[in-house]
């Protein structure tokens, strides 16, 4: 995903909106009907987002999922005033994004997906030089460096080159660097994109502790479904509208059943024997990972579908039952898969 600082694109019906009042209180960012439409040019116009109504608490980590060109880096773009709303209202940290957009830049931190980092400086170069862009005197550079470096755990590499370190700590590094002017949220694009388990592990341990530690509010893009288990809320965006928002919890709740999955010897046959067991609301369906359906209490039901199964002689080689995933949501809400091609009957 790219986000651009430059939106040449004229809003159309866009109007300043009013300054944060009561009603804002105690949200990091509220939008309403936000909408942004580019113009081809053969004249067509197309909306990348279609009235979004989105509030995050402060102190809140925020997940927003959807698949390439759903419309999460666009709402970036709008929500740190470098692009221009088409139609709608927001504020974010305190400060409307038409009618404020410099404050809304001051008080926010961007983490770009790609590295925006300089290789052939030190670590702590590449803090001061961005210190200095934000206007931060020479004494605060120093205090703030120094804080930020120990706050990602690399005091000890602040006279390392950039291109010595691991992705890893260059990740925690770009982070560090986005705190040195204290943003009121902090937007992370794909923070964790090309890392190691083991590096995105460490890089979410440092978000945990921007959260506890300093009260922040981080607005998290991701591709990793996993991702948004360590997430207060979430939002799921497609093409451009959202389809689900809450907790993690929540929005698995809207699906409710368990899935059931059985590698069988024959599974055309078993998918016939099991038919008339189940639910005449639930259908079995067959695709790479075997047959499958989706039935309450998944679980207590395994034990019943392999014994018909061996009434027929069909062997049972492993079943499983699993809650219900937030790729399993996106598909109820939308058809398509987060995690990639679209599937059938609502199976990977």
């Amino acid at each position: 995903m790219k986000l651009h600082a430059r939106d040449h694109e004229p809003a159309r019906t866009a109007a300043a909106a009013p300054r944060t009042g009561p009603d804002d209180a105690g949200l990091a960012i509220s939008t309403r009907g936000l909408v942004k439409s580019y113009r081809g040019p053969d004249g067509t116009t197309t909306d990348a987002v279609r009235g979004l109504d989105l509030d995050v608490r402060r102190g809140e980590t925020f997940a927003f999922l959807g698949p390439n060109g759903a419309g999460k880096s666009t709402t970036i773009a709008m929500l740190c005033a470098l692009a221009r709303p088409t139609s709608g209202r927001a504020t974010v940290a305190g400060a409307d994004v038409l009618a404020e957009p410099e404050r809304v830049r001051r008080r926010v931190g961007l983490l770009f997906q790609h590295s925006a980092l300089d290789p052939d400086l030190t670590a702590e170069q590449n803090l001061r030089v961005h210190a200095r862009l934000y206007g931060l005197r020479r004494a605060e550079v120093r205090r703030r460096t120094a804080e930020v470096l120990d706050l990602a755990d690399l005091s000890d590499r602040r006279r390392s080159l950039v291109r010595t370190l691991s992705g890893g700590m260059r990740r925690r590094l770009e982070i560090a660097r986005q705190l040195l002017h204290s943003p009121g949220v902090l937007f992370l694009d794909e923070p964790t994109t090309g890392l190691d388990p083991h590096a995105r592990a460490r890089v979410w341990e440092h978000l945990h502790t921007l959260r506890d530690r300093h009260g922040s509010t981080l607005f998290v893009t991701t591709h990793y479904l996993d991702e948004a288990e360590h997430c207060d809320r979430l939002a799921i965006i497609d093409r451009g509208r959202l389809v689900a928002q809450g907790t993690p919890r929540g929005v698995r709740a809207e699906i409710g059943d368990d899935r059931v999955v059985l590698r069988t010897g024959d599974d055309a046959e078993a998918r016939r024997v099991l038919g008339p067991l189940v639910p005449p609301d639930r259908s079995v369906a067959v695709d790479t990972d075997g047959l499958w359906l989706r039935l309450p209490d998944g679980s207590a039901w395994i034990p019943r579908l392999c014994a018909a199964l061996e009434v027929h002689g069909i062997a049972v080689h492993s079943a499983s039952a699993t809650p219900p995933t937030l790729d399993d949501v996106f598909f109820h809400h939308t058809g398509r898969s987060l995690a990639g091609p679209e599937r059938t009957g609502g199976g990977r």
